[in-house]
């Protein structure tokens, strides 16, 4: 499916976007109504659900859904966030984030050549469990940048992307964005999907990706935790 035809269908983008993620992280998904829903085993070990532009009825069905436990979480994909958090207050969740957007990029703009690190110091390490790739930049023992990749169909989802502190400013994130796009290229895909912090953001838009949606965390805490790293 390309691109321009996944921003037409916001849910169904949603739904690849949820397998991916959970895909990279080996959690159990189910679904609640239309929408899709993932276990945290690693974090919360509660479910987290996601819903894009639900109406007032469905985001009424998953905000109990959602309050039955404080370490559960709902995600909502939406460019109208006025709206939907003021439907959280009224069902009394909390606006745990609002400043992470999905983004996505037609994979044939991607670097599919393996890339090179110019610095001596630094090691590229690549490997694959269980569909899961995975790319790490190592100085020594000590990891400098991370990041992973899971293929859904056609779609590649990027999930981690980390560079370390001591690390930051070198260009390491563009490096594992690139050498998982080009692990990802073993498998027939056309789509990369990924959620962004905002210092992603700048990255991402840098590497060709745009954003296709605002993304709104809500939960019965106060606790909330950035999808894209946690």
């Amino acid at each position: 499916m390309s691109p321009e035809t996944m921003i037409e269908d916001i849910t169904g983008l949603l739904e690849v976007w949820v397998a991916g993620w959970a895909g990279c992280r080996g959690y159990q998904t189910s679904a609640e109504g239309r929408f899709p829903a993932a276990l945290r085993a690693d974090t919360s070990g509660e479910w987290e659900y996601f819903a894009s532009d639900p109406t007032d009825d469905e985001f009424a069905s998953l905000a109990a859904r959602t309050a039955e436990a404080p370490a559960r979480g709902l995600t909502i994909l939406t460019n109208d966030i006025e709206r939907y958090s003021a439907l959280a207050g009224r069902h009394g969740l909390n606006i745990t984030s609002y400043s992470q957007t999905m983004m996505i990029v037609d994979m044939e703009t991607q670097d599919a050549e393996d890339p090179w690190l110019s610095d001596d110091d630094l090691e590229l390490f690549l490997s694959e469990q269980n569909g899961v790739h995975y790319a790490e930049v190592r100085s020594g023992d000590t990891v400098a940048a991370s990041g992973r990749v899971f293929v859904v169909g056609d779609t590649a989802v990027f999930d981690k992307i980390i560079t370390e502190p001591g690390f930051q400013r070198r260009g390491l994130g563009s490096f594992i964005m690139r050498a998982l796009a080009a692990q990802a290229f073993e498998h027939d895909v056309e789509t990369g999907l990924l959620l962004a912090s905002v210092d992603g953001q700048k990255l991402y838009s840098h590497l060709g990706w745009s954003t296709v949606s605002r993304v709104l965390m809500l939960s019965a805490s106060h606790n909330g935790a950035d999808l894209s790293l946690s």
